[in-house]
This record gives C-alpha cells, structure tokens and sequence, in this order.
C-alpha cells in the first residue's frame, strides 16, 4: 500500500469507530482487525501504519467526530508531512480543502471532565491518553517475580505490587512459553493493587461477583496460594467461559464459577447469603480509568449510559452486602476516575447500610490518594490505570 492508501485507510476505519461509539457497536480493535481481514492485501508494515494513524485520531479528538476524514484533517494540520499525502492520488484521500470541517482536539468534552472525581487535575490529560505500559502478574502458584526480571530484563518492578513486572508498550509476553506455562498473567497493576486490597487469606470464603474473565480471581488464588475456596460469578456468559482453562493453566484449582441471570443474582446466591469471608464488587462502569488502553471509551459514553452504570453499581453492591458474613470484609472497585461511580458511590452505601464502616491503609505507601471512603488510583499519580476502590467492613 501507498502511505496515502494507508491515510484513506485509517479514515475509513475512523468512520467505523465513530459509528459504532454513537451506536453502541463493536469495539474498535475489533473493527480494527475486521477491517484487516477485508483487506488482506496488506502487509504487517502497513497494518502497522494504519493502526498507528487510527488510534494517533482517536487520542487526538475529543468525541466522535462527524467524519474520519474530519479526524484526520486534525493531525494533518499539525504535521505538513502527513497532510501532503492527501493528493488526490489512486487509493488515497482528496486533497484538503481550507474550509473543510476538523474534529475537535482535547481529552474529552467539558460535560463529561466536570464528572471527574476533584482529585484528577487539569495534568493528567497526557498521562490519561498515553500508550499503556505492560503489565504483567507473577503467579505465585507456579513462579515468583524474580522469574520474570529473568525471562524480560528489560522490564522493571512496579512499586507497590509485590508480583507486578513492568514491560515497553506492546511487548509480546503473551507469546513467551512461560505464560503458557502459567508462570504469570498480563494485568495492569491498579488490577494487582485492587486484588491484593481485598485482603483475601488461606481458607477463606471469596465471591467475585463480577469475575468476567477472571483476571482478578487468578489474582486472589494467586495471593493465597490456591488454598481459598473462590466463587467467581458474572452474568456474560461469554466472558465467565474463559475462566476454566485460564485457571487450569495457571494451576487455580478451587475456582468454581457460576452463570447468573441478570436481576435474579440474589436468589441464585441464596446459598452464599451470609457466608463470604471476602467478596469482591468490581462493579460495570463507564471505563475513564482505561482510555490508555481503549481511548474511543471516551466517545461512547453518554449520560443515559452513566446512568445505567450508577444504577447497576448500587445493585451490585447491595447484593455483594448480602453475601458478607459477619465481620466480613467488601470490596468494591471501578476501573473509572467519575466521583459519581466512585466515593460518591460509597457514600450512598454507607447510608443505605448502619453498622458498615470503611477501612483505612490497605493500599502501599505512595499509591493511590485518599479519595472519600475509598481511594482514587490515576495514571498521571500512580502510572496505572485510573481505579477507585474501598473496602468496607460488615458489622459482626
């Protein structure tokens, strides 16, 4: 491909990302790899550079823009190389004309960064957007973290996880025998904090109410070396499916799962009423603590969908609450910086629950910033993604 059939490229691909964040379709990796498919033609260099082009748009711009072209013309007019490949020649964009319509460059529109919980300041903007390092978890069933500085010496300790393992951008761990082996797990160390808060022990009774994949329940039978009974639930069940063999891989072997239906999670936990030493609530959320990672997060949400995601936290919480045996402990965490769906959260819980209290100092010094009830972790203060989490005590 011509680096001008690239530009048109990533223009199409734009318009399909846009589209589906108006609509609440498909991910943009996953039309991003579509569109590879439907274009076999081109070779990794190029997939490369349309990517790079793709995701450099979407940093770029604010929310969905009215066209990808219109998200292009942005970065074309901050880097005169890129704007002369808009030529008007075979497979690439037309020219530029001056009066044709830009999108709009900045984190995120003024109506969504006033959600912010006040600690986020006007610098983490750069930090919020800026490609993710990788983050891996030893997994203390099969290997500790001296065996990763062994296997990726170009990486480094994360501070404050005491199995986390920091690699470039894009390394490809996954790719190495070892994590075939289960020797560790890709996982972002707000993930590790938030799994090592939870302060799960050898012999206890855990819920993951809302496991989905399973990257925090590996966690927790990671840090009690398989010797905690661990229920791990969730209502997708595409999702709870990956569970079983990446818990056969890493060597978990007390992880049940179970299907819930959405609005019957209470009666089909009966048997737990009541019961859990531990129970994690890493409730559905809006994501803001992710654009590292998935940057067109910030072009979907909408206030209806915030609104969802306030309501189902709340639930979620309560029917957590329920499951808590006496002088038990909850757990609940957003992978979102938006006070609503974080300390104003626990605020609302505290007062739907007397006799609850919040904890204090379970986060290692210099992580996270004291934030309400809970704590607010940030990619600008921590150098992860952004995550709010509190862990509360029910009353004995």
């Amino acid at each position: 491909m011509t680096p001008a059939a690239r530009i048109q490229t990533a223009i199409e691909i734009l318009d399909a990302i846009a589209a589906a964040a108006r609509e609440g379709g498909a991910p943009a990796d996953a039309i991003f790899a579509e569109a590879m498919r439907a274009r076999r033609y081109a070779g990794s260099k190029d997939r490369r550079a349309i990517r790079a082009h793709v995701y450099d748009a979407v940093r770029a711009v604010r929310s969905a823009p009215p066209s990808g072209r219109a998200a292009m013309l942005l970065l074309a007019d901050a880097d005169p190389g890129l704007a002369a490949l808009f030529d008007g020649s075979s497979y690439g964009p037309a020219p530029i004309s001056p009066d044709e319509p830009r999108a709009e460059p900045g984190l995120a529109p003024p109506a969504l960064t006033d959600l912010f919980d006040p600690l986020v300041g006007e610098g983490e903007g750069e930090a919020m957007l800026a490609r993710a390092p990788l983050d891996l978890r030893a997994n203390r069933i099969a290997a500790k973290r001296d065996d990763l500085a062994a296997l990726f010496p170009d990486g480094e300790a994360i501070a404050g996880a005491s199995d986390g393992w920091r690699l470039p951008p894009e390394t490809a761990a996954a790719q190495h025998p070892a994590y075939a082996e289960g020797a560790f797990e890709v996982q972002d160390a707000a993930s590790q904090y938030a799994a090592a808060a939870l302060d799960a022990a050898p012999g206890m009774a855990i819920v993951d109410l809302c496991a989905g994949g399973g990257g925090k329940t590996l966690a927790i039978a990671s840090l009690t070396g398989d010797a905690a009974a661990i229920l791990a639930c969730d209502t997708n069940r595409a999702r709870l499916q990956q569970l079983p063999p990446r818990a056969a891989r890493a060597g978990a072997t007390r992880i049940e799962t179970r299907l819930l239906n959405p609005g019957q999670e209470s009666a089909m936990l009966a048997d737990w009423q009541g019961r859990a030493d531990r129970v994690f609530v890493d409730a559905p959320c809006s994501g803001s603590g992710t654009w590292r990672r998935s940057p067109e997060l910030r072009w979907r949400l909408t206030p209806a969908r915030l609104g969802r995601h306030i309501a189902d936290q709340a639930r979620l919480a309560d029917i957590g609450a329920d499951l808590v045996a006496p002088g038990g402990k909850l757990l609940y965490a957003v992978c979102s910086i938006i006070a609503r769906e974080g300390r104003d959260q626990v605020d609302d819980f505290l007062k739907r629950h007397p006799g609850w209290s919040a904890d204090t100092g379970y986060l290692p010094e210099g992580v996270g910033r004291a934030a309400g009830h809970g704590f607010l972790l940030s990619p600008g203060h921590d150098g992860c993604d952004g995550f709010f989490l509190a862990r509360l005590t029910a009353p004995c």
